[in-house]
This record gives C-alpha cells, structure tokens and sequence, in this order.
C-alpha cells in the first residue's frame, strides 16, 4: 500500500529544498567560499524572478494597463534594491580571503552569467559582442539572441503610450539599441505636462534605471576593493570593464527630456 504521508507535499518537497541546499560545491576547504557560491546562486534566483516580472510588465504594458504595470514595476525595484543590498554581504570578504580560493574558479566568470545578459537584452542593450562567451547552438545562447529581436521594455513602453493615445512614432527598429529621438522626446514632454498614469510609469521607469545604475556602481566598487586593478576571473578585464558600463542610461530619452520639464 501506498503511503499517502510519504507522497503529502510538504515545505521541503514545495520548494525542492534537497536540491537547493545541497547545490553547493566548494571546490575548496576555504570557509569563505561558500560565501561566494550561496551569495552568487542567490544573485541568479533574483536574476530569474526580475526577468519574470518583466516580462509580466512588458504584457501589461502593451496592453495598456497602468494599474498593473505600476504593481509590477514597484515590486521589480524592491527586488533590485535587494540585489544591490546583497553586495553589502560581499563586502564582508577581504581580498586576501577571496584570493585564497580564487584560482579554484578557473575560467569562471560572473562575465559568463546569461540570465544577467538576458536581463541587460530585455532593458534594451543591443551588443552582440557578448554573444562570445556562450557556446553557437547553446540554450544560453539562444535564449540572449532572441531577447535581443523582441521588443525591447523602452518598446513596449512606447507601445504603451500609443494604446494611451499619445503620437507615438513607429519607425523604431526594436533589433537597434534604444537611442535619444527627438521625436520620442516630445511626446514625453506631452505626457509629463498631463501628469497622469503614464507619467507615473514614466517615473518608475527612471527608477529603474537608476537602480540599475547604482547596481553597476555598487558591482564596480566591490570589485576594485576585493582585487584592484587585477584581470577578472576567466580572463576578463574586471573592473576595467565594469568602469566602462557606467553612466550609460537605459532609456535615454527619459533621461534627456528632464531639463525641459
């Protein structure tokens, strides 16, 4: 006979939990490593339910619901000023404790980390360069490639504003970078003036943006305390490279209409 206690879900078997908490591999006898590890694949999950919200809000936006998007936008900030924070768990690690497992990572990189490259696609960055650390034919791969043809979530904010009522123009090639159209420009200056709900969700995605900014800075400077001005795990350029992604806004023309407000 079955035992049907044996088959009852319980809070262990929800949420996987054998598997989770026994996800860790230190390839060392160093304390600090699991550190590293458990604060990367918890960076990962956060990566994985971002994407998820945000391709809830990129529905709700082509859609044109303000009340949702606003939900959803809201709570995608909590989540990223969450991910920010983590790194305050990060800097709690010296560089000597970090090199002293260091080369135990090999050619591992956060470099090679695709949710993140994802994430970066849906938020707009056209950069096929990156295509160069995933393998031709991988699901990684694949799944950065096609973030790069969809829309965009500048798009579908633009689509948003269309469904709105506002003159939005179409000629913009969702494949290309989001670049600053004048064009784009004054119809935000419209929107702004009609302070409404889709100023509201113009606002947080400035927040957005910022909070992405702040992430990029906050990620450089841990860097630079844990290894200087040494090359990244895997080869990479570390800091040098991180130095290069910041100040680079997502949604320039929300950005640039500020000083006409």
């Amino acid at each position: 006979m079955t035992d049907r206690h044996a088959a009852a879900l319980t809070y262990t078997s929800y949420l996987a939990l054998d598997e989770v908490l026994t996800a860790q591999h230190p390839r060392s006898d160093d304390h600090d490593e699991m550190l590293f590890i458990v604060i990367h694949q918890v960076y990962e999950l956060w990566f994985k339910q971002l994407l998820h919200e945000l391709r809830h809000l990129q529905e709700r936006l082509s859609s044109g619901d303000t009340a949702h998007s606003v939900r959803t936008l809201r709570r995608a900030l909590t989540i990223l000023k969450v991910v920010v924070a983590q790194i305050d768990v990060l800097e709690t690690m010296t560089p000597r404790q970090f090199t002293s497992f260091r080369a135990r990572l090999e050619a591992s990189s956060g470099f090679q980390s695709y949710q993140f490259r994802e994430l970066e696609a849906v938020l707009g960055r056209r950069e096929p360069s990156v295509l160069e650390n995933y393998p031709p034919e991988s699901t990684s791969r694949d799944r950065i490639e096609r973030a790069m043809r969809r829309p965009s979530l500048f798009d579908s904010f633009l689509t948003y504003l269309s469904v709105q009522g506002y003159p939005v123009p179409t000629d913009r090639d969702p494949t290309r970078p989001v670049e600053p159209s004048e064009k784009v420009q004054r119809v935000l200056l419209e929107v702004y003036r009609d302070d409404s709900g889709p100023s509201t969700v113009a606002e947080l995605l400035v927040d957005l943006d910022e909070g992405m900014q702040e992430w990029r800075y906050r990620h450089v400077k841990m860097v630079e305390r844990t290894i200087g001005g040494k090359a990244g795990t895997g080869g990479s350029d570390g800091a040098a490279y991180l130095r290069g992604t910041l100040f680079q806004p997502m949604f320039p023309d929300l950005w640039a209409v500020r000083s006409e407000l």
